[in-house]
């Protein structure tokens, strides 16, 4: 039973793909699980998410704060949360029913719903999209800016049996939920002013490695344990840029401490070339460059 939950899980996080925010923006995640069956875990919980800062985990009974030990009544409405339960609910039994899954047998199911807000840069509010998921795969996406919504079926689900709902969904989406969603972060952006203004250095490392089987060797350069998590990182030959075509990885990739790493490298032949690697960050006053 828990191996299916956590599979379902994992899918969905997997098969969901969304915009990050942009650069200067900020963000509010709210990722929902409803469960029913025989397990462990809540039936309903959720986690919050400040950007890339969790902030909170609900247990179906209580809003749990992560990483401050303050009360925050003032932060997030207790009114939104059961109005996400009863959304939750209300959707996981109709979305049961339109995927034909039997609602007598013994299978744990689950539902979840992701819910993503956006204030830019300019303090203005940005984007909203809520997201489901059932049986481990996304079904539906309903994504709202500039009072426009747009709304994408992922899974054969007939128009006419989830219109209705989603006409009075579109009405409390833009009179409720988004405006909520959006005071929530604004909230958030106050109470978590220290966490989110951390600024942690890149420990940066420039090697050469040799391959003894080819005769070729890779450049690499590593930046890591870094926040926030954006970072400026380039390799040079000879003082000039190397080609984005010529360098293998560049993904972004979390630390388990909550900093982040970056790795770049490129295959090259026994050369004389003279290679670094320089690197900005908000941590540093100004650019860093590592030589060889």
């Amino acid at each position: 039973m828990q191996c299916k939950w956590t599979q379902s899980y994992v899918v969905f996080l997997l098969t969901l793909s969304l915009p990050s925010a942009s650069y200067g923006s900020h963000s509010f995640w709210l990722l929902s699980t409803y469960i029913r069956g025989k397990t462990q875990f809540p039936k309903f919980s959720y986690t919050t998410t400040l950007d890339d800062i969790t902030v909170g985990y609900y247990n179906s009974k209580t809003y749990i704060p992560r990483g401050n030990t303050t009360n925050e009544d003032d932060v997030i409405d207790s009114e939104y949360i059961k109005g996400v339960s009863d959304y939750m609910y209300n959707s996981f039994l109709r979305r049961a029913a339109l995927l034909r899954q039997d609602s007598q047998n013994d299978s744990l199911d689950v539902y979840q719903t992701l819910v993503v807000c956006e204030l830019l840069d300019s303090d203005k509010p940005g984007k909203m999209i809520v997201a489901d998921a059932a049986r481990g795969s996304t079904t539906d996406e309903l994504s709202y800016i500039n009072n426009t919504f747009t709304y994408t079926v992922a899974v054969n689900i007939k128009q006419e049996l989830i219109k209705p709902h989603l006409e009075k969904f579109k009405q409390d989406f833009a009179k409720t939920f988004y405006p909520v969603c959006i005071t929530t972060l604004k909230n958030y952006l106050k109470k978590r002013r220290d966490q989110r203004n951390r600024k942690v250095t890149p420990n940066i490392t420039l090697t050469q490695k040799a391959n003894s089987d080819s005769g070729e060797s890779r450049v690499s350069c590593l930046a890591t344990g870094f926040y926030p998590r954006h970072i400026n990182l380039t390799l040079f030959r000879d003082g000039q840029p190397v080609s984005d075509h010529e360098i293998t990885g560049g993904d972004l990739l979390p630390n388990g401490d909550g900093t982040y790493q970056m790795r770049k490298s490129l295959e090259i032949s026994a050369d004389k070339h003279k290679y670094s690697c320089s690197v900005t960050h908000l941590s540093l006053d100004n650019k860093l460059i590592i030589e060889r």
